[in-house]
């Protein structure tokens, strides 16, 4: 799964990257720690423009009468998406691009959960598969997405066994682009070349208002002191 992410690239390193032709976000400010219920970006295509825009992160089906559902649906298994209610309409209508540089992931360890980074192994920019979708109340209107989940890489599988659906930057356009059927796509979700890298990091990144570099830093175990001599 994904319960946490980063994207601290610039608007600028973006737009290059991924060719976006609008930018329809006002105030972008970079993150080393993206928590569900937060806004972050997104990139879809409209009459063959690639858009991006900020949305909610958890998705708030149109038919649900609040917004608490949202916390819920953060992510979506690709291997049933055709099927649950929630997603089977989004499928061929409203795919997305959800834009991190890394996410974070928690592995048993004990009596605890040890939080790891994950991300490219040369620091790029990652692309998930998503779906987005409308949510509106009297004339409240609110934009929220998902992102796909599938089984994990072998060696991300020694933390999770789930992990986002990744699309390599060369087919990102042949995911968003809604003239290609889902049956089309779906294999490009799980024939990636994206090759990751991980590592520890330490309990600060828990608290979704630690938001800073430290978030991302190699954990350190603190050192014991032998308050004995050894020579005695």
């Amino acid at each position: 799964m994904c319960g946490r992410k980063t994207l601290t690239m610039s608007k600028k390193a973006i737009i290059e990257e991924l060719m976006v032709d609008e930018w329809q976000v006002e105030d972008y400010s970079q993150s080393y720690n993206i928590a569900p219920t937060q806004n972050s970006l997104i990139m879809v295509q409209d009459k063959g423009s690639n858009i991006v825009r900020e949305m909610r992160w958890g998705l708030i089906p149109g038919w649900s009468k609040n917004e608490l559902r949202g916390s819920k649906m953060i992510n979506a298994r690709l291997e049933t998406v055709t099927t649950k209610p929630s997603f089977k309409n989004l499928i061929n209508e409203n795919r997305c691009i959800v834009l991190s540089n890394g996410y974070y992931e928690w592995k048993q360890n004990g009596g605890r959960k040890a939080p790891f980074f994950i991300q490219k192994k040369d620091g790029g920019l990652m692309l998930f598969a998503g779906l987005w979708t409308t949510w509106s109340m009297s004339s409240k209107k609110v934009f929220t997405y998902t992102i796909l989940t599938t089984k994990a890489q072998k060696d991300i599988s020694a933390i999770h066994h789930r992990m986002p659906a990744l699309i390599d930057k060369s087919k990102a356009e042949m995911w968003i682009n809604l003239d290609n059927k889902f049956s089309e796509v779906e294999q490009e979700l799980t024939d990636t070349s994206e090759m990751l890298n991980y590592y520890q990091v330490s309990d600060f990144v828990n608290k979704p208002n630690n938001n800073s570099v430290a978030c991302i830093a190699p954990f350190k175990a603190p050192t014991k002191l032998n308050l004995f001599d050894d020579d005695q």
